[in-house]
Formats: C-alpha cells, structure tokens, sequence
C-alpha cells in the first residue's frame, strides 16, 4: 500500500470508528478529549498507527485524541485498565491479536475477557508478518 492509499484507508476507518463511538447524539459526544490506551511503549508500530488514526478522528469530533502508552505485561495491563474504565465513550484502547487472544489464552488471568468486556468499532490498519529463516536453512517443502 503507498503512502497516499494507506493514508486514505486510515482516514477511512477513522471515520467509520466515528460513526460507531457516537453515544447517545452527535450533539452531547465528545464534550472533552478522548483516551486512546496503547497497550505499548511509544515509538513502535501500534503507537504510530494510533496516533495517525488519533490525528484525523481528533478534527472530525471536535475534540482531542489524547494517546496514552501503557506498556507492560505484553499489553495486559493497558487492556485491563480499558476493561475497567467507565464506559462512556471518553476511554478507547487499541486491541490485537496479542492482547485479545494471546494473552488470554497464555495466561490464567489477564483480568478481562476479550468477548465479554470488549466491541470492536472499527479497524485503523493492517499488519503482515512474513515467516523467515537464515539464509542456507533447509527448505520446509524439503528441497
């Protein structure tokens, strides 16, 4: 995806994100800056990702995306807190495979449940992850 094509399908499911958070009218949500928990240290792919999403959702509510990092326990800990928040609308958290099914399935407690403490509202991008091997390894097809 090139930067222009990747940049319209952020804005993109910016806008359906919107649509989806919306509360109860468009006149009485957002009235103060929104939350968005990534579930890691700032700087790497998802905080980046976030923030892209964050800058286009900001002027389309009239309100501030603030991004806040929660690094640790894999993303449990982030995820726990979004869990836990009130839901009103003002706390987001940024879910993926790692927080919502590996975790969960790794760890005894992570101290939610993906299926019952979560909704998704929408998808802020794609990411693909390539297996590799050093070079002169042995082929998995045998050859």
């Amino acid at each position: 995806m090139n930067g222009i094509g990747r940049r319209a399908f952020v804005a993109g499911s910016a806008a359906a994100m919107l649509a989806a958070i919306g509360g109860a009218s468009a006149q009485d949500y957002p009235t103060r800056p929104i939350t968005l928990v990534v579930p890691y240290s700032a700087g790497g792919g998802n905080d980046i990702m976030a923030r892209v999403a964050a800058e286009k959702m900001s002027p389309l509510l009239g309100q501030q995306i603030v991004i806040e990092n929660r690094g640790g326990a894999g993303g449990s800990i982030a995820t726990r807190a979004v869990a836990k928040a009130a839901p009103d609308g003002y706390t987001l958290g940024l879910g993926g495979t790692g927080t919502l099914a590996i975790n969960p399935t790794l760890y005894g407690n992570v101290g939610y449940d993906p299926r019952k403490d979560f909704e998704p509202i929408g998808l802020i991008g794609t990411s693909a992850l390539v297996p590799i091997r050093p070079i002169g390894s042995k082929s998995l097809r045998g050859s």
